[in-house]
């Protein structure tokens, strides 16, 4: 044999080698082959072959390893039981970037499916790679490296600690301020991920400077990274009042609410949990908002979004109406009660409905003044429906009568409380049955368009317990008319002059 025979050999072992990984990744890509490869025994035939002696070997047969494992979680699982991760990192930091970009790639696959197999990946020594990829030259290695992270510290807050720990905030807050859009996204986007779970975490990521670099990027032309900043911004501000201060403090309003008018929904939707995650605080924080044309931009984005986009902005009109009366007022004059209508109409699914009736609460609670709006609205008949309506969940019943309670004992709106007096329950009767008992001692007209429409009559008609809170309120009315009157309204009283009408005599 001569030496070019020899040679040929060992050439046609590695191309060998190198098709088969190859033919293995591309089989891979497609989640129809995952379960045959798995019967096949790939894993097995992988796992020699990411020592291999040719690095773009060692690179395909990661990329095959990542693709297998993030479409099958028991093949996630069989990677870690197999010992491959160990292996895997501990060439990480000495390969060349297409392998770091690969190795990053299983280590992002494996951390996606749960807490068990993130921890795994932690275990390994998976997160100080890392972060140690964070620091290289090359932003697509930075970028692999930073979307596995985030796929650790989405779980909870033990790995997302383990993350912090590793040093990785402050190089994740470097990222923001590279040149490359597709870092940039994925930078803030782990910032988000570890920020969310506890007020700890997040003052770790404001402490390495995040909100500031954050800020700047709210007006990029990247759809995407609007979203990520917007993401990151509001899961910082939700843990307490001084973190969301600080994000108030960073000029984020009112340049972030123009974004209300941005063509993505996404980036409306986390514009408005940023605002909701603000105004919850306190009344200071959230006369900022108002203060900015954030209640009015909210809801005319109510009017354009349906199903749970709705939600953060109806949750978010409910916190700022809740601090106060002026800015319970505020969503009032901004025509919120409407949009607030609408969305009880037009929503099917419960836990929105619920919402919007907690909402209204909020709003109406107040003040008589308050009371009449939501009453005016036409909204008391809908929330005692909801509330009534055996098909609603057990929590838009609870929270409908809540709101409808509330309001209730502030509205002195007579002609809304006289429209209750025909539908309601006798737990919500008592509270209507209360509100005229305070308001027609004071007001004779008010008397006198109580019996005209019949509403003396119908309380004549409501059966209350002797020695009741209701009985009592009843009896507030009946004194507030002649004996006479209040006789001849009562039921069974035209069956009394019927009867002295058949006993009376001709003189």
């Amino acid at each position: 044999m001569t030496q070019r025979q020899i040679v040929q050999v060992f050439e046609q072992y590695n191309k060998s080698r190198m098709q088969f990984v190859q033919t293995v990744a591309d089989l891979a890509d497609r989640p129809q082959n995952i379960e045959i490869l798995q019967r096949a025994g790939v894993m097995s035939m992988l796992r020699p072959l990411m020592l291999d002696v040719v690095p773009g070997i060692q690179q395909k047969a990661a990329l095959a390893l990542g693709r297998l494992a993030v479409h099958n979680a028991d093949l996630a699982d069989n990677l870690v039981k197999e010992d491959i991760l160990p292996q895997l990192i501990r060439s990480l930091t000495i390969q060349n970037r297409l392998y770091k970009k690969a190795a990053a790639f299983v280590l992002r696959a494996v951390s996606k499916h749960s807490p068990e197999l993130a921890q795994a990946v932690v275990a390994s020594g998976g997160v100080d790679a890392l972060v140690l990829c964070l620091e290289d030259f090359d932003p697509g290695v930075k970028e692999a490296a930073a979307l596995a992270l985030g796929f650790i510290a989405h779980h909870n807050d033990a790995l997302s600690q383990s993350i912090v720990d590793a040093g990785a905030v402050p190089m994740l807050v470097l990222c923001l301020l590279e040149p490359e859009i597709a870092l940039k996204r994925t930078a803030a986007s782990v910032l988000s991920d570890i920020a969310k779970h506890t007020p700890e975490l997040a003052q770790i990521v404001v402490e390495a400077g995040a909100i500031a670099h954050l800020a700047q990027m709210i007006l990029n032309p990247d759809t995407k990274l609007r979203r990520q900043v917007f993401s990151a911004l509001g899961q910082i501000s939700k843990h307490s009042v001084c973190l969301a201060e600080m994000v108030i403090e960073a000029d984020v309003f009112p340049a972030a609410i123009m974004c209300l008018r941005d063509p993505d929904e996404c980036v409306k939707n986390n514009v408005t949990i940023l605002m909701r995650e603000v105004v919850k605080h306190t009344p200071e924080l959230s006369q900022v908002i108002v203060d900015c044309g954030g209640t009015s931009e909210v809801i005319t984005y109510l009017g354009e979004c349906r199903g749970s986009l709705r939600l953060p902005g109806i949750m978010m009109l409910g916190y700022v109406a809740a601090h106060s009366e002026k800015l319970a007022m505020a969503v009032i004059l901004s025509q919120g009660l409407l949009q607030l209508a609408l969305c009880l109409s037009e929503e099917t699914q419960h836990h929105i409905k619920a919402v919007t009736a907690w909402c209204i609460g909020q709003i109406g609670h107040h003040t008589p003044v308050h009371a009449k709006a939501v009453a005016t609205a036409n909204l008391l008949p809908k929330l005692l429906q909801l509330y009534m309506d055996a098909n609603s969940s057990e929590d838009l019943q609870t929270k409908s009568k809540k709101a409808l309670k509330m309001i209730l004992q502030k509205c002195t709106f007579l002609p809304a409380l006289e429209s209750l007096l025909y539908d309601a329950p006798s737990n919500i009767i008592k509270h209507v049955v209360c509100q005229f008992s305070k308001v027609l001692p004071h007001d004779s007209q008010a008397r006198r368009q109580f019996v005209t429409s019949g509403g003396l009559k119908k309380v004549q008609e409501i059966q209350a317990e002797p020695g009741s809170v209701l009985q009592e309120h009843i009896n507030s009315i009946n004194s507030c008319f002649p004996e006479e009157i209040v006789r001849y309204y009562s039921p069974g009283y035209s069956e009394v002059l019927l009867e002295r009408l058949e006993n009376f005599k001709i003189s």
